[in-house]
C-alpha cells in the first residue's frame, strides 16, 4: 500500500472514531509536532492526545493530498470540540512523513479559522 493510501485509511479510522484503528498505522516511536504548541513522542503521548482532544470523533475535510517519496501533505479543515464542548473549526497543513509504510512522524501546522 503506497503512503498516500495509508494516509487516507488512517484518516477513515479516525472520522469512525477508531483511534487505535488509526494508531496501527504509525510507528511505536511515532512523533507529532504541533508547530509552536506541544511534541508528542510515542505512540503512548499520541494515544492520550486523542483521549483528550477527540471526546467525538473530529470533523475534517481534505482539500488537497500531495506524496512524494517518504512524504505525504495534507491540506484542509478540521472542526473539534473545545473543553466546554464547543465546535472549533480550524484550517490546517500535516506534513506526515513514512518509514516502512508507517506515519513516523507529524508536523501540523493547525491555525483557529476567524
Amino acid at each position: 500500500m503506497d503512503n498516500k493510501t495509508v494516509l487516507e485509511k488512517a484518516n477513515l479510522a479516525i472520522a469512525k472514531g477508531d483511534y487505535e484503528g488509526f494508531l496501527s498505522f504509525c510507528t511505536d516511536d511515532t512523533q507529532w509536532i504541533f508547530v509552536g504548541e506541544q511534541v508528542l513522542k510515542g505512540k503512548e503521548e499520541v494515544r492520550k492526545y486523542m483521549a483528550v482532544a477527540y471526546t467525538e470523533p473530529p470533523e475534517f475535510e481534505v482539500e488537497k493530498l500531495v506524496a512524494e517519496n517518504d512524504y505525504v501533505v495534507a491540506i484542509g479543515t478540521i472542526s473539534m470540540k473545545n473543553k466546554e464542548g464547543r465546535a472549533v473549526d480550524y484550517s490546517y497543513c500535516d506534513v506526515w512523513r513514512f518509514r516502512d509504510g508507517k506515519m513516523a512522524e507529524l508536523k501540523a501546522f493547525v491555525i483557529e479559522k476567524t
